[in-house]
């Protein structure tokens, strides 16, 4: 077992963008494995500060804003608040989830490119925008409309295909329009703030070759892309909704979102310790070159997070610690496609919680986390997910040891004289599964950690029918049983980081007191305290029928209907 206590670790998820409710791709690929990480490493007895937020600036917001009539700091408001209350509802457990558009946040990243600048990391250049001369207004990102340079789908938009994926410029886009009017935009000049990013590149060279932790595909994309060579990287744009551009003759310029919200992770931090009355605690961990931070994000997002991020840190000359890795998910299609809301493919977190529990959602989505490849989300799956792995394996085995030690031992557990050989090969086998899933779970394959826990289940019941404690006699039938809710005890501690709740309920329904979380990880491999009381056994799961998952299904239709009535109503 890996010793973790009194290490300080940062894990972050990507700041989910508010100008829609995250799906179940982005919340696997970012938020939910983040905090399977963060709950694990507090479980190791690390010093973990969990942060996220939402990104609320730039030009999907105001674009929307202005479609709607109202002010864009009105929708990002209004967003925040419903996802951060999702993700309560889907238990994470952040120690804080703040929002760009705060004043702790937008004096940071003022200061931040400031120093940037003054070290001479930034310059300026004229460049050629699109700019619609309807609405008097120049057309960044997601302004302006078009068919992709080269997959022709024709609704991209300047920052990013969604059919392909490609990031985009706007003067790339054939046959451009006007987000707003539709009209065909004139080209103009304009003058705009960069990152000089090629002035970094051995340096960056350098932390990705010598990074061990960094996952193969983020370090060969990183690789590849500094051998093709780094371009400066665009910090202003023309819209009005976002923080100010702190550079001498950058008036009415705003820094580009995507190079102000991964400040945030600094920021949020700083926020965190001032909101606790320690404001200067933040720089224990973000200027102590011990200090770990993970970083969970989709593949998309490796650039931002392995070249630029770390090249901005370098840049401001403050010593912030580098990013310990970045653990980058594959995507998760939904039966096959990519996720779409304009085309109803998919499912999103506000949706999924009206269907089935918290729970066995967590449970399936690392179960089809696209770890190593793209995964697909489908129907069935879900039910495979639900009915063999988290009902008849994990519920099977609390339900049937907690109902015999009801049984055969009047709601006690017993303690057995010595236990036999297979007793302990039993408990062996489990501590060895115990230590699988730690080290999955130090490297961040939460699917390959689950697959270990569930071993433990596989196991579990192949030795309750083997020993068979209905028939033995109560001495053999009190090593059985006590052998079965050390394993008990051991699912509910090693599936805590992924079902809280469920681990909780198993932990409680044993008869342990207190926290499963805080009685620890390496507490797995130890057998259970004899004599416990054991509370009266309830099924902790249920399986979906066939007809059931038809039912949802069709309940996800009239969700759909409901919301897209409110919208035009």
């Amino acid at each position: 077992m890996v010793e973790l206590k009194g290490e300080k670790w940062l894990v972050f998820s990507a700041w989910p963008y508010v100008n829609a409710i995250p799906h179940l791709g982005n919340l696997i690929g970012s938020v939910l494995s983040a905090d399977i990480a963060a709950r694990f490493l507090r479980m190791k007895g690390a010093e973990v500060i969990f942060a996220s937020g939402s990104d609320q600036h730039g030009t999907p917001i105001e674009v929307e804003a202005i479609k709607r009539g109202v002010d864009p700091k009105k929708l990002a408001d209004e967003t925040h608040e419903i996802v951060k209350e999702l993700f309560d509802k889907w238990d994470i457990s952040f120690d804080i989830y703040t929002k760009t558009d705060n004043p702790i946040h937008i004096k940071f990243v003022e200061d931040f490119y400031r120093k940037v600048y003054e070290n001479g990391y930034v310059f300026s250049d004229i460049i050629q925008i699109l700019y619609c001369p309807v609405d008097k207004l120049y057309l960044p990102d997601r302004f302006v409309e078009g068919a992709c340079p080269y997959c022709g789908y024709p609704k991209a938009r300047g920052d990013q295909c969604d059919n392909c994926g490609r990031l985009l410029e706007p003067l790339q886009l054939i046959e451009p329009r006007c987000a707003l009017c539709g009209s065909k935009p004139e080209v103009r000049e304009t003058v705009h703030w960069f990152f000089d990013l090629p002035k970094l590149t051995d340096e960056i060279k350098e932390y990705v070759e010598k990074n061990p932790n960094l996952p193969e595909n983020a370090r060969n994309m990183s690789l590849q892309m500094i051998k093709e060579g780094l371009r400066p990287r665009s910090l202003t744009r023309d819209n009005k909704w976002g923080i100010p551009a702190p550079f001498p003759g950058a008036e009415g310029k705003t820094i580009y979102v995507w190079m102000e919200a991964v400040l945030g992770y600094i920021s949020a931090v700083k926020e965190y310790f001032e909101k606790r009355g320690e404001p200067e605690r933040w720089k224990e961990y973000w200027l102590d070159p011990n200090t770990k931070g993970v970083y969970f994000v989709g593949k998309d997002n490796i650039p931002f997070h392995v070249i630029i991020f770390p090249a901005l840190l370098m840049a401001s000359g403050e010593g912030y610690v580098l990013p310990w890795t970045v653990a980058s998910t594959e995507y998760l299609l939904f039966e096959g496609e990519k996720f779409s809301k304009s085309r109803g493919i998919g499912i999103w977190i506000d949706e999924a919680l009206e269907l089935l529990p918290v729970d066995y959602w967590r449970f399936a989505l690392v179960w089809m986390r696209p770890e190593v490849r793209d995964s697909s989300f489908t129907w069935k799956g879900l039910q495979e997910a639900v009915n063999s792995q988290l009902n008849d394996a994990v519920g099977n085995l609390v339900h049937r040891t907690l109902t015999l030690v009801k049984r055969r031992f009047d709601y006690v557990i017993p303690r057995p004289d010595e236990l036999r050989k297979r007793d302990e090969d039993a408990l062996a086998a489990a501590w060895s599964r115990v230590e699988e899933a730690e080290k999955s779970m130090l490297e961040f394959r939460f699917k390959k950690a689950l697959m270990s826990i569930l071993e433990i289940a596989y196991e579990g019941n192949a030795y309750l029918n083997e020993m068979r404690p209905w028939e033995e006699p109560l001495s053999d039938a009190a090593k059985t049983l006590f052998t079965a809710c050390s394993l008990v005890k051991t699912l509910a501690i090693t599936l805590a980081p992924i079902i809280p709740a469920s681990a909780q309920s198993m932990w409680e329904m044993l008869g342990c007191s207190g926290s499963v979380e805080k009685a620890g990880w390496d507490e797995a491999k130890k057998p259970v305290t004899p004599g416990l009381r054991i509370k009266e056994p309830v099924p902790l799961f249920r399986k979906i029928s066939d007809e059931e998952l038809n039912a949802l299904r069709s309940k996800l239709d009239e969700i759909r209907r409901s919301k897209a009535a409110r919208a035009l109503g």
